[in-house]
């Protein structure tokens, strides 16, 4: 059901719940979903996408939230499922378009989000902090029940959304670890409450439905981590996400056992660090943290550096020491850089860039590709089928994920017999009522995309052409023109990012002058027309003499 065009969906009836998934279905990031039932809006998450090279000068892509930008007024939450960016990272900007909103989330989820608010000068926000077991109603429609699952991060939340027209159950993202290192399980036993009492659409982490078995567990990764503190010579730098508690805490363990120091380096890392700390969630042992300003005095023997910049990020404290850049740490043979987390798509030839970079300065470099230094934090077709078995939902639709972790997730759904399994995209709009799911349109929830201050304001077409002056350059064709006998007084073509060689221009200079002579013997005096002639006449002889489709920028000037 991908690619489905573009038809409004009718309108909604009483006692029917409405599902418009803007954002998280189709890749992985800015998740975030809609609920509507009788003139009331739920929505859960609001996350941020990371742009890949061809969203050239793009910072942030958000969902599509627009679909419901002239209806804030009827949304009567925000349920956040845990503090990830691609959950949580739109929140400042959905603010901005309606204060009032109120936005519910366990205390780690908010914590890690409070910070963003003050960034965006976002005062006074309504937020409420949710606990694992609470159940309560969110406007008049929804009664919603937050369940404990395990993650990558922690104090996420699963939510089970009762109402008129039937029960959902989203999960967020979540596996099944059954030693998890803070001990927090995924909360089965509900979730078997929940198919006890029916559910009528399951909403399942698709990320590893193509994965068979169940996800390695956090604790397997504590030998190859001890093998690296058992080896290294000189200083050890760790690069992981800013929000990854449990990774920060088995270096911190083992840095206690090796007798080393440990500093934060990276804004983010800091910021949330200090913020699992303060709520409980991070265990510092005595004696082991130090500030960043104090490294100079500690023997790079005895000293661990947690950082960011495991996926390549230009910025990151991790590039910087790759490219010698860093103003106070640098890199050397005797160094250990262990990259603790796994390759987002898409960052490949970032994260090999600061690996070859590390490594030409002598490093040893451990990674995932390399040793068992990370483990994924979602669930894999084995924990999804237990799921799909002991819930027994009567409709599914997967999220969270690329087409192929949808149709995946899908075909476990329907191999364990449920019998309605909706494989969709961004947009597409899925009706529940007496407890049969079905697609009734589509809407637009394309791509908002965030360049410095401006929010929406890069078209697709500019876009087109970032992408066209990285890849081809561009040429200006100033031309001079007056009403003489002899029309065109000079043709002047420049080129930037395209040949160093201004010459090979010498050869389209005539025709240029040729065509626009004909044009304006013809009686054509539009500028705009005028310079459609150049463009049309430089941009054929390009494509054709040095197969290329360079940005054109025609001039035409009257003297």
């Amino acid at each position: 059901m991908f690619d489905l065009p573009l038809s409004d969906p009718p309108a909604l009836g009483e006692d029917t719940v409405r599902i418009i998934p803007l954002g998280g279905l189709g890749d992985v990031g800015r998740n975030m979903t809609a609920f509507e039932i009788n003139g009331q809006i739920l929505l859960i998450d609001a996350g941020v996408l990371f742009p890949e090279e061809d969203y050239p000068g793009v910072d942030l892509i958000l969902p599509g939230f627009d679909v419901i930008a002239d209806r804030m007024d009827d949304v009567v939450g925000l349920v956040l499922t845990h503090g990830h960016e691609d959950h949580i990272g739109a929140v400042p900007y959905l603010l901005k378009t309606y204060p009032g909103l109120k936005i519910f989330g366990s205390k780690l989820t908010l914590g890690f989000l409070a910070p963003k608010l003050r960034e965006h000068r976002l005062n006074s926000v309504d937020m409420v902090e949710v606990h694992e077991g609470e159940r309560l109603l969110i406007g008049r429609e929804f009664d919603v029940e937050f369940v404990a699952v395990n993650h990558s991060i922690p104090d996420a939340l699963a939510v089970f959304v009762r109402t008129t027209a039937g029960t959902v159950l989203h999960t967020g993202d979540f596996k099944m670890d059954q030693l998890p290192l803070d001990h927090r399980l995924t909360d089965l036993r509900s979730f078997a409450r929940f198919g006890a009492e029916g559910v009528d659409l399951f909403m399942a982490d698709s990320t590893n439905a193509e994965v068979p078995g169940f996800t390695t567990g956090e604790l397997d990764v504590e030998p190859a981590l001890r093998r690296v503190f058992d080896k290294a010579q000189g200083k050890i730098v760790v690069a992981c996400f800013a929000s990854h508690v449990h990774r920060v805490q088995q270096v911190m363990n083992q840095a206690a056992e090796h007798g080393r120091r440990v500093a934060y380096v990276g804004r983010s890392m800091v910021r949330n660090m200090e913020i699992a700390r303060d709520m409980g969630f991070l265990q510092v042992p005595g004696g082991t943290l130090v500030e960043s300003g104090e490294l100079d005095s500690i023997p790079e023997d005895h000293l661990v550096i947690i950082c960011t910049g495991s996926q390549g990020e230009p910025l990151s404290a991790l590039s910087r020491m790759a490219n010698r850049s860093h103003p106070s740490i640098k890199i050397g043979p005797s160094d250990t850089v262990l990259l603790a987390s796994s390759l987002i798509p898409g960052n490949e030839n970032a994260v090999y860039r600061v690996i070859n970079g590390l490594v030409k300065l002598g490093a040893t470099v451990v990674h995932k590709g390399n040793a068992l230094v990370h483990v994924s934090g979602h669930a894999s077709a084995g924990e999804l089928l237990y799921c799909y078995n002991i819930i027994q939902p009567k409709n599914a639709m997967p999220i969270h994920g690329e087409a192929r972790h949808l149709v995946a997730n899908a075909g476990l759904a329907t191999a364990t017999g449920v019998a309605n399994a909706l494989a969709v995209d961004d947009g597409t709009v899925v009706d529940l009522r007496d407890h049969q799911a079905r697609v009734v349109g589509r809407v637009d929830a394309s791509y908002i995309l965030v360049d410095g201050t401006s929010v929406g304001g890069v078209s697709p077409e500019s876009l087109a052409d970032r992408r066209v002056l990285g890849a081809e350059g561009f040429i200006t064709v100033i031309a001079v023109i007056n009403s003489s006998a002899n029309p065109v007084v000079s043709v002047d073509i420049q080129a930037r990012g395209f040949l160093d060689d201004g010459q090979v221009f010498e050869a389209v200079e005539p025709l240029i002058r040729s065509n626009l002579t004909a044009a304006l013997n013809d009686s054509v005096t539009d500028t705009y027309l005028l310079q459609q002639v150049i463009r049309r006449t430089i941009g054929r002889w390009v494509a054709t003499t040095l197969r290329s489709r360079p940005l054109i920028l025609p001039i035409v000037v009257r003297t």
